[in-house]
């Protein structure tokens, strides 16, 4: 077990070393190749070890672990591919409407098969012109004969072509904010077509892509938390999956700097391994404290979350904290390499490239700062 971990129980030690196993043995060398669709290729496996279903209850096909304990297992894997990490948040973040907000029967009849790696999940809340401001959604859910017809446009869709199922926000009236609602469409549904995935300068594996809704019809049983209350189910997931992306950000740090000690050891330059100039040797130090920084902001909102305090404004703190280290520690991961940190025989431009991603995802950092002053004005 590394030196960083914390862990509360064997059994939270044995999972999280079940996620580096299978982080080190079957995804190091996958990524990097960088293949787009590469969380659909370990679908399988990561639905048989329960990494798909960590932080929901056992009773419902989940794995029953506290938020903290997940996040350090999708840290591990993101350490080794932060585009499977991704995938795997998006995936928990697109379960938790259902799951939270669900109605017994609903949970019973889709749960289960959603947790178990039958297939991905895809979050559809995000528009071309309704990015940070979720409110803006045009996209209609108009009643129908024993359900809704749902109609529009959604952008950036993690997992778009490639999902079992979408968790939908659409408009069923035009109350701003509540005249929103939650619905989960099977990706099969006629009407549904996918745009060729965005070209992306980095996480390659989760595909992104523009998912169009034309009049696809859907029974009303698919309706999660009733009409009108979708702003809030979308806005408490946001919460949960900015610390999800926190996780991403501090596993690609985390190996980022793996790569760069080791390197620095290894490199020799005026008689003695780089790591022993100061220069180099504080750079690296200053890598090690945002990495540590981020973990702590990470599992300080997270054990907030597990005992059930409000943790919105910190999951935002620890998202920006996180993917800013990140993008830092990456690129000086590359500085650290020289030339050679160019090129593609050391991961550390590949993790760079992602690194830029994660302050874009889930909100950009610009809007999590806004989300912390909004929290400061309410608590003066």
């Amino acid at each position: 077990m590394p030196a960083h971990r914390l862990l509360p129980s064997a059994e939270a030690e044995a999972f999280v070393d079940r996620a580096r196993r299978f982080a080190q043995e079957e995804l190091r060398t996958r990524a990097a190749e960088e293949q787009p669709g590469g969380l659909r290729a370990v679908l399988g496996r990561l639905g048989e070890l329960g990494l798909l279903g960590m932080p929901y209850p056992r009773q419902v096909g989940g794995a029953g672990l506290p938020y903290e304990v997940y996040l350090q297992a999708l840290e591990e894997i993101s350490g080794a591919w932060a585009g499977v990490g991704l995938g795997i948040s998006v995936h928990t973040a697109s379960c938790q409407p259902l799951a939270t907000w669900g109605t017994p029967a609903q949970i019973e009849r889709w749960l289960g098969e959603m947790l178990s790696g039958a297939g991905l999940g895809g979050y559809c809340l995000s528009e071309v012109h309704a990015g940070s401001d979720p409110a803006a959604i045009r996209s209609r859910a108009h009643p129908v004969e024993d359900g809704y017809e749902i109609t529009g446009s959604k952008a950036w869709v993690t997992h778009g072509g490639e999902a079992g199922f979408y968790t939908v926000f659409a408009r069923t009236s035009d109350d701003r904010t509540r005249g929103i609602s939650c619905f989960l469409v099977p990706a099969d549904s006629p009407g549904i077509g996918v745009h060729p995935p965005d070209r992306k300068m980095g996480m390659a594996g989760p595909t992104t892509a523009t998912v169009d809704f034309d009049s696809v019809w859907i029974g009303s049983d698919r309706l999660v938390g009733g009409e009108g209350r979708g702003l809030q189910i979308a806005l408490e997931a946001l919460d949960s999956g900015r610390l999800g992306i926190a996780a991403v950000a501090v596993g690609l740090a985390q190996s980022a700097l793996d790569h760069s000690v080791s390197y620095a050891k290894d490199r020799r330059t005026f008689g003695k391994p780089i790591i022993e100039h100061q220069g180099l040797g504080f750079l690296l130090a200053d890598m090690a404290a945002a990495v540590a920084g981020a973990r702590g902001a990470m599992l300080d909102a997270a054990r907030r979350r597990d005992r059930g305090l409000p943790f919105a404004q910190q999951a935002a703190i620890a998202k920006l904290l996180a993917t800013d280290a990140a993008m830092r520690v990456t690129t000086d991961a590359v500085q650290v390499h020289g030339a050679l940190g160019y090129t593609a025989e050391f991961p550390v431009e590949r993790q760079m490239r992602e690194a830029k991603a994660l302050q874009i995802l889930e909100g950009t950092n610009q809007i999590q700062r806004m989300v912390i002053a909004r929290h400061l004005s309410r608590s003066a």
